[in-house]
């Protein structure tokens, strides 16, 4: 099986889609002649034509609402938002618009799109650094996903292209170089089912996105101490796929959920409810949960290195729930 970056992955799902279905066709900031912010769309405007490939102004809203326009009438679009911290301007669209037309309409339209979002870190500052996952995850009508290895960007990407409903993609930017192995063959990942990326039998370990890398590589280390960790990917946040957690947790009775977002009312907290309603005579300790200091991320390369969580904080979670 071949290895491919995660950026690879993106485009093979986007190339490969758009060959598929001619309702297809992307819409963004620089994506055409530019190839896109993160080169991830670079030939597609040779190959596919400005009706296709359409480079829009730096217009947030006028992005998604023709998205969600063009979805209405049939088309399939996906776009891209050069930065998470820029769907502040288009949240109108997105949340009144994509997310409750099939409701208010009932039932009669659907929204079938994508909004690819780029999100992370990377010395950008406070106003670009920013981690918006929960946000969307908050909101019924949407489903969201965030993938963390190559395999699940390309196949996640691809369902969600067919799906009938809105889905918000969210790409994390320290991940475009990843490597990882993808078949050839045709396949896609459902949208709702997390993955146990590492089986253990000491404590779950729940996380998603650019924490899968951070809490694999912690789940390697801590092995090495006597330590076994099940680590449990998400892949997609809403919705949650709760039976795959459960069934984790009840074996480990432990869990450390990783974040790159602000601890309060995170993603963390929402497993951390779900495994107590669910799961509450299996717990042996406290849910514990590494998330981002409640801060503004610093622009300040050592600054913003301390407030980004990483192995050292997963590891020292894990340990401090099994007194090691």
């Amino acid at each position: 099986m071949p290895e491919i970056t995660f950026r690879e992955a993106i485009r093979q799902a986007l190339r490969e889609e758009m060959e598929r279905d001619d309702r297809v066709f992307l819409i963004g900031e620089d994506i055409g002649a530019y190839g896109g912010t993160y080169a991830v769309t670079r030939g597609f405007l040779d190959q596919f034509g400005e009706r296709r490939v359409v480079d829009a102004p730096i217009a947030e809203a006028g992005i998604i609402g023709t998205a969600v326009g063009a979805s209405i009438v049939g088309l399939r679009p996906v776009a891209e938002m050069m930065s998470v911290n820029f769907t502040l301007l288009a949240l109108d669209q997105i949340v009144n618009h994509a997310a409750k037309i099939h409701s208010m309409f009932g039932g009669h339209f659907s929204a079938p799109m994508v909004i690819r979002i780029n999100t992370g870190f990377g010395q950008l500052a406070a106003t670009h650094s920013q981690t918006f996952d929960p946000w969307f995850a908050y909101v019924p009508g949407l489903k969201v996903v965030s993938p963390g290895t190559p395999y699940d960007a390309k196949g996640l990407l691809k369902t969600a292209i067919r799906d009938p409903d809105p889905v918000v993609y969210i790409e994390h930017g320290a991940l475009y170089n990843v490597k990882g192995e993808v078949p050839e063959e045709e396949y896609e990942v459902p949208l709702g089912s997390a993955e146990v990326k590492r089986e253990g039998h000491d404590i779950t370990i729940v996380t998603y996105a650019r924490m899968l890398q951070v809490s694999l590589r912690a789940a390697a280390q801590l092995e090495g101490e006597g330590i076994s960790c099940e680590v449990v990917d998400l892949r997609s946040l809403r919705p949650i796929d709760t039976p795959t957690l459960l069934e984790s947790f009840r074996k480990t009775n432990r869990a450390v959920v990783a974040e790159e977002a602000w601890r309060t009312l995170g993603i963390g907290a929402e497993i951390a409810a779900r495994i107590q309603e669910e799961a509450f005579d299996y717990l042996d300790a406290p849910i514990a949960r590494v998330a981002q200091p409640e801060v503004p991320l610093p622009y300040a390369r050592e600054l913003e290195r301390a407030a980004i969580p990483d192995e050292g904080d997963v590891i020292r979670a894990v340990k401090e729930l099994l007194g090691a």
